[in-house]
């Protein structure tokens, strides 16, 4: 009998994080990208002469067509593989990158990032299917949240070197500049990654059309634990997205009187302790998966505590030990929002998994999109009041937690039936 790996269950090992390495270092360059814009937001203001509402439209389109484009690309990853569809992203954000270097518009700056935004949309998905071709599935949640790490290492680069960049060499060098990150990540992939070990090539699966798109999404679709994915990622990862995107800096900064270094600093303890974290929630999740759901709903009802706390602060600023507190506790927002993740991938084949991915994805985006949108338009209705502006972060969360509470149940019940008849079926395997 054979219970140390599940049939087809691939090896891992050295090569496995070669290859894994060169695809989420694409995802790494992207977040540097997608980040740019939270480091230099009252940059883009002053240059394209935008008022809040303006200037958060260029976070809400990028994510608007990052959220459009998680089916289709999940589709995509699923019938190319992972090696063209990284490609085609990595060409695609360097591009928009470039594009909102050189943008002499507003109207230029916003096509840049949306089709930055494309790319972008290309890259996560890709790699947490890189990582169930190269790695064993009880790797699963552990390899997730690495790949998390690596992105928000991606945004303390952002933070950390982009923004002196800015400073220090102006708009267009550090933009242009930081682009070049785009072509050195294309070349790995086009010279050195592989979609799967040799011998481990996934069985064919027939692609027929829109008949198949259409049976593809309905099937991941019907699975509770796609859709408690989608909810766990929703809830949970938006109130950091929105803070490190966009409204972090100048909320720090306009509303909280710091300058601009320490507002700096303390954008940089959210990507540290998203770091940490990342390690210590993918280590949990994969000994015990019990924990996924309390570890999702802790986080988001402590994330929900400190912005209540912080924001009726009783004086007109908080003090440095709340922010601090805040920004540790955004840090957990990241790796709780991955465990939708590992609620989707059991629910799901091997023909599926880049199509559950991109439904579960979506879930995050929609709600930092629609958060940075809402912010934005309370602050200019309430004259920069960011007290009742962040106010919709509260209402995303009750909506979320209302569908994780109404799912969970249903996909344990399913998740249960599923690994019953998997540990059937391998009993049967001859030894």
């Amino acid at each position: 009998m054979r219970n140390a790996t599940l049939p087809g269950d691939p090896p891992g090992g050295r090569r496995a994080v070669a290859v894994w390495g060169i695809g989420v270092s694409v995802y790494f360059v992207a977040v540097i990208f997608r980040t740019s814009l939270g480091v230099a937001g009252l940059d883009a203001a002053d240059r394209f002469r935008v008022n809040a509402s303006a200037l958060s439209t260029f976070s809400i389109l990028q994510l608007l067509v990052y959220a459009g484009m998680q089916i289709p690309v999940g589709l995509l990853v699923d019938r190319l593989g992972t090696k063209k569809v990284l490609s085609i992203g990595a060409v695609l954000f360097t591009a928009g990158q470039l594009g909102f270097a050189f943008s002499p518009s507003y109207g230029t700056a916003l096509a840049s990032r949306a089709l930055l935004g494309c790319g972008d949309a290309m890259t996560f998905i890709s790699v947490l299917r890189l990582g169930t071709r190269w790695f064993p599935v009880r790797r699963g949640p552990l390899v997730a949240q690495l790949a998390g790490l690596v992105g928000m290492a991606g945004n303390l680069v952002s933070t950390l070197l982009l923004a002196r960049l800015l400073h220090g060499i102006g708009w267009t060098p550090a933009f242009a500049g930081s682009a070049l990150a785009g072509a050195v990540v294309l070349g790995l992939v086009l010279l050195f990654l592989k979609d799967h070990p040799e011998g481990y090539e996934p069985e064919p699966f027939p692609h027929r059309g829109a008949a198949y798109v259409r049976r593809q999404i309905a099937a991941s679709w019907r699975e509770p634990g796609t859709r408690l994915g989608l909810w766990v990622h929703f809830t949970a990862q938006f109130p950091a997205m929105v803070f490190l995107l966009l409204w972090g800096l100048p909320f720090l900064v306009q509303a909280q009187g710091l300058s601009r270094a320490t507002a700096g600093g303390l954008l940089t303890l959210v990507v540290l302790s998203n770091m940490v974290v990342g390690l210590v929630y993918g280590q949990i999740v994969a000994r015990h998966h019990a924990a996924r759901l309390p570890l999702a709903l802790g986080t988001v009802a402590a994330t929900a505590v400190v912005w209540a706390a912080t924001l009726l602060y009783p004086a007109e600023r908080a003090p440095m030990w709340l922010l601090v507190v805040l920004c540790s506790v955004l840090g957990a927002c990241g790796p709780a929002s991955m465990i939708g993740f590992d609620f989707a991938r059991p629910a799901n084949p091997p023909e599926r998994q880049g199509t559950a991915s991109g439904i579960t994805n979506m879930g995050g985006f929609v709600a930092s999109m629609t958060t940075l949108f809402a912010i934005g338009v309370l602050l200019d209705a309430t004259g920069d009041n960011y007290s009742v502006a962040f106010s919709a972060v509260f209402v995303l969360q009750a909506l979320g937690v209302s569908q994780i509470l109404r799912l969970r149940r249903r996909a344990a019940r399913r998740e249960r039936e599923r690994l019953v008849a998997s540990r059937v079926e391998t009993v049967h395997v001859p030894a």
